[in-house]
């Protein structure tokens, strides 16, 4: 290793230390899209640190990528950790919300996004927007029923593959499912009393709150872009989760700003797309 990525390790290193001392918690740090593999090196980030600690950060940027390899990581980050936060810094988009809403709590700033829970499928080495997929045979298919399609439509619609068009609906409705599943059992885990008339909640009020929470963000007529930001007030006040808000805690704000900037500039110069990392793991 280089003596200028001795220093950058050093400093990153003591980041996630500083990050780690204000929540008294393991921190693993996750700059990647969600594509095979990554589980593979989170998990062995993971099994690299010798704490004992049950609580973990997981500081995580991403614009997303497959809702399989996010199930593979809660079930990684859940073999070892009791409690799970998610800090988001900047985004953590699609797969990403995801991988956020199964944490017990999620931290961002007013500049940090989420979005909608539109899966991707990867498809000819690329990463492809199942819910585009779906709304657009869905609306032609509409149309067809209609005798409105014109000649352009009507090439476009065959040539659609309705095998892909299940794989992408498969994708859809698992991205529901864990999301409904997670919240009931991890973000809602505290959820006893509700806030109005104080009655004791169920287990199906927390399954009826997380698929109503579930349909919004898998909404395209609310969001309209597979791409859009979702701000924390946004998601406080109208998806009715609850976020933490970081700049409460000024210290824990400036350490996660620092870190993350000092690790995005080392990341563009190494020109590196992927980056996991802990104290034990660079």
């Amino acid at each position: 290793m280089r003596p200028v990525d001795d220093h950058i390790r050093a400093r990153l290193t003591e980041g996630l230390d500083n990050i780690g001392s204000d929540l008294t918690a393991d921190v693993v740090a996750v700059v990647s899209p969600i594509v095979p593999g990554l589980e593979i090196r989170l998990r062995d980030a993971i099994g690299q640190l010798a704490s004992s600690r049950k609580s973990v950060v997981i500081l995580l940027d991403t614009l997303g990528g497959v809702v399989e390899i996010v199930e593979r990581m809660v079930t990684t980050v859940r073999f070892r950790y009791d409690d799970v936060t998610v800090i988001v810094p900047d985004r953590a988009m699609s797969a990403g919300t995801i991988f956020a809403l199964s944490a017990d709590r999620i931290m961002m700033d007013h500049l940090s996004c989420l979005g909608p829970i539109d899966p991707q499928i990867e498809r000819d080495d690329k990463l492809v927007p199942a819910l585009s997929y779906l709304n657009q045979f869905e609306r032609l298919n509409a149309k067809a029923a209609q005798g409105q399609l014109t000649t352009a439509e009507y090439a476009l619609l065959d040539k659609l593959d309705l095998g892909e068009l299940y794989q992408f609906e498969q994708a859809r409705e698992l991205s529901v499912e864990l999301l409904i599943k997670w919240l009931s059992r991890y973000k809602f885990k505290d959820w006893t009393v509700t806030e109005t008339q104080e009655t004791a909640v169920t287990e199906n009020m927390k399954k009826d709150r997380a698929e109503k929470i579930a349909a919004l963000l898998n909404d395209p007529e609310r969001w309209h872009s597979h791409g859009r930001a979702i701000d924390m007030r946004t998601l406080q006040e109208e998806v009715g989760l609850r976020i933490d808000d970081l700049e409460e805690n000024p210290d824990l704000h400036n350490h996660v700003r620092d870190y993350f900037a000092l690790l995005r500039d080392y990341m563009h110069r190494e020109k590196l797309f992927s980056f996991v990392h802990t104290k034990e793991y660079f």
